[in-house]
């Protein structure tokens, strides 16, 4: 579906000539990537933003994105007290990644996990032990499928952002998280990041984050990237995406551009070309989500696949047709 309507009209165009390709080297050998995570990935900016990065350098990707993110999601398995006002506990990654890779097949899965495993409390050993035995299982699980992973650390909690009653105790959890909680999320950082030497592919997304934070708040101590101290804002996604990117190869100049419009400044309709990638992703994620029986309350219900991807095919159209607009224009 990616990469059917550009050679059309890549070859129907014949007075222009379509650009020399360029992938990113880190997805060359790739057809389907399936991001999961919380409900961060569940919003899914980040994976908009690399999705947009993608097809406006290389229009001839055949490169699949694919967000099965879920909101409240750990991978510990861990759940505060009460939480969602008492009506479920926390989902649990371990009951659906079996259905996500049969039914998605991927050969690449890129997981965000580690804000909600800490339960917004004060660092626990006990809860450090869950998220490292997850995460553990979690890449043996990926890995005996065939497909490649990557792990993401997650992105910073900031106090200064949050909307909710800080404590000492984060006794509550997400409802009235622990002050300081962003030190307990740059342990299990810092745990994933070593997890290299045992050839694990890591994206730090965390430190640059938190350094980004602390250059603003030099000269704006209000300065924040997050809606409520936990979700970013789209400044916030695509810091995580830009990372990921250079991660994969993008030029390291991008790793100082502060928004996803900078980087789409030459691109006409820019704008309207996010719009349509977010619409599809929305989409897809809701019936590949519905069809891999996610177990989360209140995750709006998607169409079947089969014309959640009819609807899809009609906006990749769209999408593709903004890509060589872009080509054209330059």
């Amino acid at each position: 579906m990616k990469s059917k309507f550009i050679v059309i009209l890549c070859f129907a165009l014949t007075t222009f000539v379509c650009p020399a390709q360029n992938p990113l080297p880190g997805l060359e050998k790739f057809h389907r990537a399936v991001f999961i995570g919380d409900s961060i990935t569940y919003y899914g900016g980040y994976v908009d933003d690399i999705e947009a990065y993608v097809l406006t350098r290389d229009t001839n990707s055949s490169l699949t994105f694919l967000n099965l993110g879920q909101s409240s999601e750990t991978v510990s398995g861990l759940s505060e007290p009460g939480h969602a006002g008492g009506k479920y506990p926390r989902p649990d990654l371990h009951t659906r990644l079996a259905a996500v890779l049969e039914k998605t097949k991927p050969d690449l899965v890129v997981a965000d996990y580690g804000m909600n495993d800490g339960i917004y409390q004060p660092f626990s050993e006990e809860h450090f032990q869950k998220f490292k035995d997850g995460m553990n299982w979690l890449h043996e699980t990926v890995l005996k499928s065939g497909a490649k992973i990557v792990h993401v650390t997650p992105s910073p909690f900031d106090p200064v952002g949050s909307t909710r009653t800080l404590t000492g105790d984060g006794e509550r959890g997400f409802s009235a998280p622990y002050r300081n909680y962003d030190d307990v999320l740059a342990k299990y950082s810092e745990w994933l990041v070593s997890q290299r030497t045992n050839g694990w592919d890591v994206v730090d997304i965390h430190t640059p984050m938190d350094q980004f934070l602390a250059d603003r708040r030099r000269t704006d101590p209000k300065y924040t990237f997050t809606r409520d101290g936990v979700h970013p804002t789209p400044t916030g996604h695509w810091l995580m995406a830009r990372e990921i990117l250079v991660h994969w190869g993008a030029p390291a100049q991008i790793g100082r551009q502060e928004s996803v419009g900078s980087i789409l400044a030459d691109t006409p309709q820019a704008g309207e070309l996010l719009k349509l990638i977010t619409r599809q992703e929305n989409l897809l994620r809701d019936a590949w989500l519905t069809e891999a029986d996610h177990l989360r309350p209140g995750h709006k219900v998607g169409l079947p696949l089969p014309d959640a991807e009819s609807q899809a095919a009609t906006l990749e159209q769209q999408i593709r047709a903004l890509t060589v607009h872009e080509v054209i224009a330059k």
